[in-house]
């Protein structure tokens, strides 16, 4: 009879050493892309948060930089609001006059536009109005700008170089008050997780 041939194999143990082996490090591959996923969006994330930061500071950059000495009449249309009104007990934290409203689709209305800034719920909303000269029945258009704001505050630069915490500043002539404008305000946007940006800008005379 011929010796018998011997089958070459792995034997029970190999195969479970081999098993274990392969599941760490399968293991070890799905936590390091797990991992990276998780910074991938996390990283996204901070970059949105980020932008949406950049357009709400330049959306206040533009309407400052633009802003048009041009009262408009209140809702009951007897009396006049200054082109630039911060009024902290109203609830807005300021509402002007700006210029340079494009109008792409030549719309019946000017370039001039009446805009509002709110903090609320903890979002930042700009308000604008079709119309200048606005009646009750004339609805603002809500944007919202960011969330997680606690506050936006605003000084105003005077011609003598002293701040106001408001506008028009108490100083004023009433009929002088309603055109007038700061040489510069400052903005604090005050965010709940980020801190303050504060903003310098320059009112164009």
């Amino acid at each position: 009879m011929s010796p018998r041939t011997r089958v070459a194999g792995f034997t029970l143990i190999e195969v479970l050493v081999a098993i274990a082996i392969f599941g760490i490090m399968s293991a070890l591959a799905y936590g390091a892309l797990s991992q990276t996923i998780s910074s991938s969006e996390i990283l996204g994330e901070r970059m949105n948060r980020l932008q949406s930061m950049q357009r709400a500071i330049r959306q206040l950059d533009s309407d400052f930089m633009q802003l048009a000495a041009r009262p408009v009449r209140k809702d009951l249309g007897d009396t006049f609001s200054p082109a630039l009104q911060a009024d902290s007990l109203s609830g807005v934290a300021l509402e002007l006059t700006r210029a340079g409203w494009s109008n792409p689709t030549g719309m019946p209305r000017g370039t001039l536009q009446r805009v509002a800034y709110v903090v609320e719920d903890e979002e930042l909303l700009r308000y604008y109005w079709n119309v200048l000269d606005r009646s009750y029945t004339n609805e603002p258009i809500v944007v919202s700008l960011l969330d997680g704001v606690d506050a936006l505050q605003i000084r105003y630069l005077l011609d003598n170089g002293e701040w106001s915490e408001r506008w028009p500043p108490e100083t004023n002539a009433v009929n002088a008050g309603l055109r007038n404008r700061p040489r510069a305000v400052e903005i604090v946007l005050r965010l709940i997780n980020e801190g303050d940006i504060t903003r310098l800008i320059e009112v164009a005379p």
